[in-house]
């Protein structure tokens, strides 16, 4: 598993679990429709949106697993959502090191860049 800049794929988030195999890695497969490969960290104005967009990433569903997230918390974002919001003006923050590099496949790596999570490495 590598990243976006060819390194080891670093984990997104365990708290809440996340990712399609549900391991806390954004990675995927050809059973996994959406390439949920881009890590975000969600905010509310992310989660407004994608609920105008028809999915609710707010009510949990324990049927999938899913929490229901809040802002701050870290996802497994499909990579075709993060380019929707992108260019919505209404994109997450970027974990760079925990995003596959299959996400280059659908998104630019210089928007994922400019939309990066900023650390104090």
């Amino acid at each position: 598993m590598k990243n976006i800049f060819g390194e080891p794929l670093k984990s997104c988030c365990t708290k809440p679990i996340t990712g399609f195999y549900r391991d806390g890695f954004c990675r995927t497969n050809e059973e996994d429709d959406g390439k949920h490969v881009v890590c975000v960290i969600v905010t509310s104005e992310f989660l407004q949106y994608s609920k105008s967009k028809g999915n609710d990433l707010t009510t949990p569903q324990p049927e999938y697993s899913f929490p229901g997230l809040q802002p701050g918390d870290k996802w497994c974002l499909c990579a075709l959502r993060w380019k929707e919001a992108f260019e919505a003006g209404f994109a997450p923050k970027v974990v760079l090191e925990a995003t596959d590099e299959s996400a280059l496949k659908y998104v630019n790596i210089n928007d994922l860049i400019i939309h990066a999570e900023k650390t104090n490495a």
